[in-house]
């Protein structure tokens, strides 16, 4: 694919640079676009994947945990953090795979803001993951699964779905740029966000736990996002009656757990980044 390049208008540099940063930005994430449309089954895991676990985990889960208004009502919120948790590491292996096959170094040629590479990767993968909340929702309103609160409710619990994801994309880009090849960043990945996903509250109450795993679950971001789900769809929550701030107050937990990630992980990619890419 070839990279077109902006031209920075010399009338108004200021706000030509920033057209010049949102074109590359763009240009970026319609390259990754287009590998996945080049390779479909790149798209598994939010495709295949949500509809295999939402299957699966109520019919087998579903008999054996009693839970007040029922699994199936509870479980959806908790397959849409689990799907999108695990589906995170393919920021890593597309860094990985970037930075290994030698791509990056044809992109430092060009006259282009540097981050774009790391920006459009993880609009690119923004995008990807509005897919796979579109299969677990829809996969459980054809199983029966229903909310029951108001549409803009019911959308912020998605926008908060996908702005922890979007966060927690950035911490999976700093693996996949420490990683070595992308089977390592895959590795990796699902050795650091397998264990994030499953130790929470999203499959499961929390309350049968160990009491020390108990305290890591009630304070798990994944926790925080499925309870504040649950409360937005309008679904059972039995965390609610924890006594635990995140449980207590899920949505603003999410909020500052992505936010914090973000501004922890972000810098943090573009310095390792940097790093990795200047001789």
């Amino acid at each position: 694919m070839t990279l077109a390049v902006a031209t920075v208008p010399e009338s108004s540099p200021r706000l030509g640079r920033v057209y010049s940063i949102v074109h590359d930005v763009v240009v970026l994430t319609r390259r990754n676009l287009v590998h996945i449309s080049r390779e479909p089954m790149q798209l598994s895991d939010v495709t295949l994947q949500p509809v295999l676990f939402t299957l699966l985990f109520i019919w087998v889960l579903g008999s054996g945990i009693p839970i007040a208004g029922g699994y199936k009502q509870f479980a959806i919120a908790g397959l849409l953090a689990l799907n999108l948790v695990t589906s995170s590491m393919g920021s890593a292996v597309g860094l990985a795979t970037d930075l290994s096959t030698g791509v990056i170094d044809r992109f430092r040629a060009l006259p282009m803001w540097r981050a774009a590479v790391l920006v459009g990767r993880s609009l690119a993968d923004l995008i990807t993951s509005v897919i796979a909340v579109a299969f677990v929702m829809g996969t459980g309103f054809l199983i029966g699964w229903r909310v029951h609160a108001s549409v803009g409710s019911v959308l912020a619990g998605v926008g908060l779905a996908l702005f922890f994801t979007y966060a927690l994309s950035w911490a999976c880009g700093c693996l996949g740029i420490l990683a070595k090849g992308p089977e390592s960043g895959a590795s990796i990945g699902l050795i650091v966000l397998f264990p994030l996903a499953i130790v929470s509250n999203a499959m499961v109450p929390t309350e049968g736990m160990p009491g020390w795993l108990r305290v890591v679950a009630n304070w798990n971001p994944v926790s925080a996002m499925t309870a504040a789900d649950r409360h937005l769809f309008g679904n059972p929550n039995p965390s609610a009656t924890i006594h635990a701030w995140p449980m207590e107050h899920p949505v603003a937990a999410i909020v500052l757990w992505s936010v914090a990630i973000l501004a922890v992980f972000a810098p943090l990619a573009a310095h390792l980044y940097r790093r990795r890419t200047t001789d």
